[in-house]
């Protein structure tokens, strides 16, 4: 005979309640509206859930885009806008002068008072139909004078590196936020399911200060991070599937009993074990078309001197550059390409003497940078192509510690793009005498998300993610679009 279940005197737990029926205690007003939203959103996990397999499927734009695909070349510690792309008669006037207290205060990292000002040795021309300015740094971008877009009002709100890393890749100054490559694969999807559509390809020395956040997803889901290339020639290990193991047949069923496995009890909001599914679909799918995709050996010796494949100096970015041209004409939604990172010496942090490291800089890049609009011009490519240059910020007009070298400066800096539909020719916006301050057309970082997006056919009010109780976007609260770009 069983005993009756004694009940413990004093207050009893409360019976489970779960979240709609909490809702609906609280009243016809706050509780059913917020019902309401609720069954919407769980509405949308659910077709997102079944959609999990394919994260990166090609999505409708807003708009019709200008351009399909990005190739951001990111110069990793500042390069000099007074002594590449705006030249400054008035600064060199004022050459070995402290700088006149009427351009304001100098904000940077490292100067002491009182900043001498330090003008430009650098010989300037101006080329094409358009009499663009440029230096005798670059001496191959000059060509292409009447296809870039010079952004000379560029601004961003740190001059420390990582934080103006993570700014210019993700819209704020912390880690954690989706980087643009991530929110274009996000809004857009890929082209082709067979690739990444997100690939990033370091400085084989090293990454930049802000390291991978600065590629990352954020609080996206995960299939939206960027993919890394390795330096050299596998850029992607074990591509190939292993011999004598598995035939192809085996790896497909084996994919797919792991697939059901996953997806039987999948959360929604687990957006690692989606990503996770998702990767090895594409690992699977990669066999097949990105061996191909990095192999260099079948592109002709034209090209590959083009590109500076056959001198040592050029032949490592040469070579990174060519890998972008065939990601995207291979349907890669997004490629960035990083010149500098690591020890000091392999970036733009130009302190000690500007001259000597831009030099070196430019004498990397210069070649492989007009080759890769070169070669997306003859292919009929680069009208679909949106192509990115410039760093985290510029430099200063003043002596860093009475050296040749510059400090750095977030206020005014030079950027450019290309093809897109971005207008060639233009020079978009300007800085003060001495290249210190954007006094026309500021372009704040926030501007330029908000016009790459745009030429992208996406709206960056509208691409939105909810989190935490808010809904976010790359270009947070700000952000204008820069049409005076347009072609």
């Amino acid at each position: 005979m069983s005993r009756p279940t004694r009940r413990c005197p004093g207050p009893q737990p409360l019976p489970p309640i779960d979240r709609r029926a909490f809702l609906k205690s609280t009243g016809a007003g706050f509780g059913m509206l917020a019902l309401a939203d609720l069954l919407q959103r769980d509405a949308k996990a659910s077709d997102g859930a079944r959609a999990s397999l394919n994260p990166l499927a090609e999505k409708v734009p807003h708009f019709a885009p200008k351009a399909k695909r990005c190739i951001f070349l990111f110069m990793v510690g500042g390069p000099s806008h007074i002594d590449m792309f705006d030249p400054k008669p008035e600064l060199n006037r004022l050459h070995g002068q402290p700088l006149p207290p009427s351009f304001g205060k100098l904000e940077s990292q490292f100067l002491e008072a009182d900043p001498i000002c330090l003008g430009s040795t650098r010989k300037w021309g101006k080329y094409g139909e358009s009499g663009m300015d440029m230096s005798d740094l670059v001496p191959h971008m000059r060509e292409h004078a009447d296809s870039i877009a010079l952004i000379r009002s560029c601004q961003v709100d740190s001059v420390i590196h990582a934080p103006a890393h993570y700014q210019m890749n993700c819209g704020r100054v912390f880690m954690g936020f989706p980087s643009l490559g991530s929110w274009v694969g996000y809004g857009l999807g890929t082209e082709n399911e067979n690739l990444p559509a997100y690939v990033v390809m370091a400085q084989p020395e090293g990454t930049p200060e802000g390291g991978a956040p600065c590629w990352g997803a954020g609080f996206l889901p995960a299939a939206y991070q960027g993919t890394l290339f390795r330096p050299g020639p596998k850029p992607i290990l074990d591509l190939q599937p292993a011999t004598g193991e598995f035939s192809r047949g085996q790896q497909r069923r084996t994919l797919d009993l792991l697939r059901e496995m996953n997806e039987a009890d999948l959360d929604p909001a687990d957006t690692e074990l989606s990503a996770r599914i998702a990767s090895y679909e594409l690992a699977f799918r990669m066999q097949a078309e990105a061996p191909e995709a990095v192999d260099l050996s079948t592109e002709t010796e034209e090209t590959r001197r083009l590109y500076g494949l056959d001198h040592p100096r050029t032949n490592d970015f040469g070579t990174r550059c060519l890998l972008a041209r065939r990601l995207v004409e291979r349907g890669v939604r997004f490629v960035q390409v990083y010149s500098g990172g690591g020890p000091v010496a392999m970036q733009w942090d130009a302190h000690s003497d500007v001259n000597e490291n831009h030099e070196k800089m430019c004498g990397l890049t210069d070649q492989p940078v007009s080759a890769l609009l070169t070669d997306l011009k003859r292919r009929g490519m680069l009208d679909e192509t949106l192509v990115i240059w410039g760093g985290e910020f510029g430099r200063t007009p003043v002596s860093e510690g009475g050296s040749r070298g510059r400090d750095h400066n977030a206020k005014g800096f030079t950027m450019w793009m290309a093809g897109g539909g971005i207008q060639g020719g233009t020079t978009f916006g300007s800085t003060d005498e001495i290249g210190m301050n954007a006094v026309e057309e500021p372009a704040h970082i926030n501007d330029l998300h908000a016009t790459i997006l745009h030429l992208m056919g996406l709206d960056h009010m509208r691409l939105t993610f909810l989190h935490s109780g808010r809904d976010e976007r790359l270009t947070d609260v700000g952000g204008r679009v820069l049409s005076g770009l347009f072609a």
